[in-house]
């Protein structure tokens, strides 16, 4: 096969479209990657000016490009340095010259097939290969700059980077109480941190700001609008149910983050396709986890006043480690709740009125606003599916009645869609060298190192990730993350490394007790 006559389309410039263009590159592909805005790094080039990463730089970074010398291990980098970093992977591997920035997907549709040719295919592609028997290939209509003309392009390979954070998700309002009541501004948690740093700061300054949300960008958004007007104009976070949101300040949590991502951790927790034998080990040995979470969930609690301002999570540590979710507070958030800045206020429902925010629907709580910003997350599904203009792919890659995993092999191949790839939909505690994993995975099935079992086992391997994620949406409580793997990133990692040919076991030459007990990270797979 002549690679470089194969034609490789990734869509998106941000952590997981880079990398997936670096390991594309590697095997002597030239990919083409689409990206809308005019940077590269995604999300992190858009964002508050606040925001920090919520894991140190140890644990998010590429697996052979270090951090510069100014950020240290420990340290959770501004979102500056983060989209600098980035910036300058992009130039050191040689992704930049690949990139088309401004430039918008509006469909990818497939051709040189039916989709009941392809839907009765017993062999992915038809033929088990990444580009087929050569007949098919995607057709993309590609919208370049704000007001240019759209144009089309054909391509043998597609990989989707779109991320997740990329369509807002609204919530619905019973009639007369929806934004359109209310005499002030109204926007999404998205738009405000798109904004320009300076615009932000004016929306909300000397304004009565409710943030409606208890997420992490919820958090930032209350912490900066509390530093800028401090008690003066107190900005109110408005929400239902609080989520674990810690303090990285804390000791244990650096300590209870290496414990929980070393091998020995995996085996206490039920892991997609384990078998007998682990599955009882992980039964015998969930005590051991439980009573870990129980430690930290006491020390949290006697450390940070959450019971006292009525953010106490209704649900275990466990459960939220299970779904992931745990955020990091930022600085002085409990600070700036004494001193008057930050008003929580708890409530079940919310509704608009001319004046402001109205909880529980009673018309007798009433939180005057100037300007609201709804933190109420976001559409992953439907920036997934909007790319394709086959609704039957659609219907089959999200469409359907899974909340708990998109069905997906080894978390990136639909086995009914050809030529066609997903990094970076997936959530883990630092997602960016999962993501490395699978692009580099996607480039060893674009060059034939990886050869895939036929449709069948490809969607009884789907179906086994299915059933794990709904026993851990079970044992969370409901709160998990879509297509989470923080629980058992090492032991997805380990199903990549096989069927990319390297052994699962990255630090054989460490010993065999590192092995099983120091945390497993980025580093552990720069050889692949």
């Amino acid at each position: 096969m002549d690679v470089t006559k194969k034609r490789v389309a990734i869509i998106g410039a941000g952590p997981s479209g880079l990398t997936a263009c670096k390991h594309a590159l590697a095997k002597g592909f030239r990919p083409v990657i689409f990206e809308a805005t005019d940077a590269v790094g995604g999300v992190w080039t858009r964002t508050l000016a606040s925001t920090r990463l919520q894991t140190p730089a140890a644990a998010f970074r590429f697996s052979d490009f270090p951090w510069p010398a100014g950020v240290e291990d420990d340290e959770f980098p501004r979102h500056d340095q983060v989209a600098a970093y980035m910036a300058a992977y992009a130039r050191r591997f040689g992704v930049l010259d690949c990139v088309r920035f401004g430039s918008r997907v509006l469909a990818a549709e497939f051709a040189g097939a039916s989709e009941q040719e392809v839907a009765a295919w017993e062999r992915w592609s038809g033929n088990g290969e990444a580009f087929g028997d050569g007949a098919g290939e995607w057709h993309l209509t590609v919208k370049h700059g704000e007001s240019g003309e759209t144009q089309k392009y054909a391509f043998d390979f597609l990989i989707l980077c779109v991320g997740r954070y990329g369509v807002a998700k609204h919530p619905k309002f019973p009639d007369e109480a929806g934004p359109e009541v209310f005499r002030g501004q109204v926007l999404h948690s998205m738009d405000y941190s798109r904004m320009p740093h300076a615009d932000a700061d004016e929306l909300i300054r000397g304004k009565r700001v409710v943030v409606v949300g208890s997420g992490k960008s919820a958090l930032d958004i209350v912490a900066q609008c509390a530093v800028a007007n401090g008690s003066e104009y107190p900005c109110t976070m408005v929400y239902r149910n609080p989520n674990w949101a810690v303090d990285p300040n804390l000791t244990w949590g650096a300590f209870f983050e290496k414990l929980m991502t070393s091998r020995l951790a995996e085996l206490m927790v039920h892991k997609p396709g384990e078998g007998l034998a682990l599955s009882l080990l992980a039964t015998v040995l969930s005590p051991i986890r439980l009573l870990i979470a129980k430690a930290t969930e006491t020390y949290y609690k006697a450390l940070m006043p959450m019971r006292k301002h009525g953010m106490m999570p209704g649900h275990s540590f466990s459960a939220a480690m299970l779904g992931w979710r745990i955020s990091v507070l930022p600085d002085r958030f409990y600070d700036m709740v004494v001193d008057a800045g930050i008003v929580l206020k708890r409530c079940d429902s919310f509704g608009f009125c001319t004046d402001g925010v109205v909880m529980d629907g009673t018309g007798e709580r009433v939180v005057h606003a100037d300007v609201v910003i709804l933190s109420t997350g976001f559409d992953a599904d439907r920036l997934l599916s909007g790319v394709f203009a086959s609704p039957w792919f659609r219907e089959i890659l999200v469409a359907g009645p899974s909340d708990t995993m998109l069905p997906l092999y080894r978390r990136c191949v639909h086995p009914r869609i050809p030529q066609m790839a997903v990094v970076g939909y997936t959530e883990s505690a630092a997602s960016i060298y999962p993501y490395e994993m699978m692009a580099k995975w996607v480039a060893h099935l674009l060059d034939g190192a990886v050869r895939l079992p036929g449709v069948a086992a490809m969607e009884k391997s789907v179906a086994e990730w299915e059933r794990w994620g709904k026993w851990a949406k079970r044992r969370s409580g409901g709160f998990f993350l879509k297509s989470c793997i923080a629980s058992v990133t090492t032991w997805y990692h380990d199903q990549l490394c096989r069927d990319m040919g390297y052994s699962p076991r990255r630090k054989e030459g460490e010993g065999l007790l590192a092995d099983w007990l120091q945390p497993y990270g980025p580093t552990d797979y720069a050889g692949i």
